[in-house]
């Protein structure tokens, strides 16, 4: 028998040899055991064994603690473990293209240069320093036979445009058309084909939620691949272009995607991608792509030999629907296109429609907004027919309109102005419906348009610019080309005159 005092010695000195040596207590894995929980039990074997107690008491035993499943249950198929968009890239990538676009810049040495005083006098005395600027972006082949899509301000006053492809190749290519409206060119590779290419999809199929790629080349750091989803549909006012009717999705998209391709999960290209929201020039997850249908469109004008895309005419110009406006005919939302202007000899006037009906539907598909309608009117095609629910002061009713190109211009009504005054060297136009219609008039106005200015001539260094509306000139009306003409032919010795620029006017005189 250990003496009491003998036993205290004892587990005081078992004790400070735990606390010393820091014993590890094991558990078993998955356990719901703390380290401390277990040195406590250890800790009180050692009084029960040292100290003593009841000799034949039975110390009940607690149940084990159940295991906690941590990890999910094993995948079933070969599928289920990949789990990878790498056969999806595969099928895609290839035909996701570098453009490099050279062009040779005039860069005036002479701090005077343009200004109108200075070189009446000194004349150019310094000369022009040239120099080559080169932009990069990306590209899509959509036929095997060569032909890419891209944005248009990739390629922008290019003089030299080269496609690279990602096997390596490098082939120097042209332009088949270009669209500064919707920020859109049509390139055709000059080498032999086949080429790899994309299928188009259907972007009225694609709800937000879905799951895409964007491939492309941010930054020239060579081909990427980044995974988002739709984020939203018909997004407009965005600020790029006059087109207002953008894919919206949180793939990365930086500087150097513009022109990719944007695909679906069944590899279709449903967009290009052309610009994003941020701050700080990186991706925040806003980035915008223009629906392959739009594309397709202008894929297949520039493929039938054409220059230009036109947007049906329709003979008629749209606003937003206020709140206001909404609960004053009793709608739900502001939602729709509101007519503000209609040219009675165009196709909605003689269908019947009139300023102040409200467009809430096209071929069936809602209209939110009147980019929403413009899209629409683009993809369908000249010579199709268009059916438009309108809500009009006598209720709602369905209207089908033929829609017709533009009417084409007089070449009679288009001249340069000459002689000693401001407008010298500017080419003019009377406001034709096919001007109206690419300058977003509205297609009831008339009167004369500056739509050249040669930098060198007296018109560009008093600064007139391109889709100036010349209103009046010594206080004369003008109304026509054969009007400014006479006004110039009688001289005068100022000029005092009123132009409309971005819905502004600005009244001048010069003498």
């Amino acid at each position: 028998m250990i003496p009491d005092r003998s036993r205290f010695r004892v587990v005081l000195f078992s004790l400070l040899a735990l606390s010393v040596l820091s014993v590890p207590v094991l558990a078993p894995a998955f356990a719901q055991t703390s380290t401390e929980d277990s040195l406590t039990d250890s800790i009180g074997k050692i009084f029960r064994d040292v100290i003593g107690g009841p000799e034949n008491e039975a110390q009940p035993k607690a149940p084990p603690a159940p295991i906690t499943e941590l990890r999910r249950e094993p995948p079933q198929s070969r599928a289920e473990m990949m789990q990878s968009f790498s056969p999806l890239v595969k099928a895609t990538a290839p035909a996701v293209v570098n453009v490099y676009a050279d062009r040779l810049v005039q860069r005036s040495m002479s701090p005077f240069a343009g200004d109108p005083f200075f070189e009446q006098f000194f004349g150019q005395r310094m000369p022009n320093r040239t120099e080559r600027q080169s932009s990069l972006g990306s590209g899509v082949i959509i036929e095997s036979r060569g032909i890419v899509v891209t944005n248009n301000h990739v390629i922008k006053d290019a003089d030299d445009i080269r496609v690279a492809l990602a096997d390596g190749r490098e082939f120097e290519s042209r332009i088949l058309l270009k669209d500064e409206r919707f920020d859109l060119a049509i390139l055709q590779i000059e080498g032999d084909g086949p080429f790899p290419a994309i299928e188009f999809g259907n972007t009225d199929a694609i709800e937000v939620g879905d799951i895409v790629l964007a491939i492309g080349n941010p930054f020239g750091v060579g081909q990427t691949v980044t995974s988002g989803i739709v984020s939203a549909l018909a997004r407009n006012r965005v600020g790029v272009s006059d087109f207002g009717f953008f894919i919206q999705t949180d793939a990365a998209i930086n500087p150097g995607n513009s022109g990719g391709a944007l695909i679906d999960m069944n590899g279709h290209l449903i967009g290009i991608n052309t610009a994003i929201f941020s701050r700080s020039g990186g991706s925040n997850g806003i980035g915008f792509a223009i629906p392959a249908n739009l594309v397709r469109a202008v894929a297949e004008t520039a493929e039938s030999g054409a220059d230009v895309f036109e947007r049906p005419y329709i003979g008629a110009s749209f606003e937003s629907v206020t709140p206001d406006i909404a609960e004053a005919l009793g709608l739900d939302r502001a939602t729709g296109a509101l007519i503000s202007d209609v040219a009675e000899d165009g196709p909605a006037g003689e269908a019947g429609l009139r300023a102040g009906d409200i467009v809430l539907a096209y071929n069936g598909q809602p209209i939110e907004h009147p980019d929403a309608l413009g899209y629409r009117l683009a993809t369908t095609g000249v010579g199709k027919t268009a059916t438009l629910d309108v809500l009009s002061r006598s209720g709602r009713k369905t209207y089908e309109i033929t829609l017709a190109a533009p009417p084409a211009d007089d070449p009679r009504a288009r001249r340069q102005l000459e002689g000693q005054n401001p407008f010298s060297g500017a080419i003019v136009s009377n406001i034709t419906p096919r001007i109206a219609e690419a300058l977003g008039l509205p297609p009831s106005v008339r009167g004369v348009i500056v739509t050249e200015v040669p930098g060198a001539s007296l018109a560009g260094r008093y600064g007139f610019r391109p889709g100036d509306l010349i209103a009046e000139i010594n206080g004369v009306e003008i109304a026509s080309v054969d009007t400014i003409e006479q006004i110039l032919a009688e001289g005068a010795s100022f000029w005092r005159f009123e132009i409309v620029r971005g819905g502004r006017r600005i009244r001048q005189i010069i003498r």
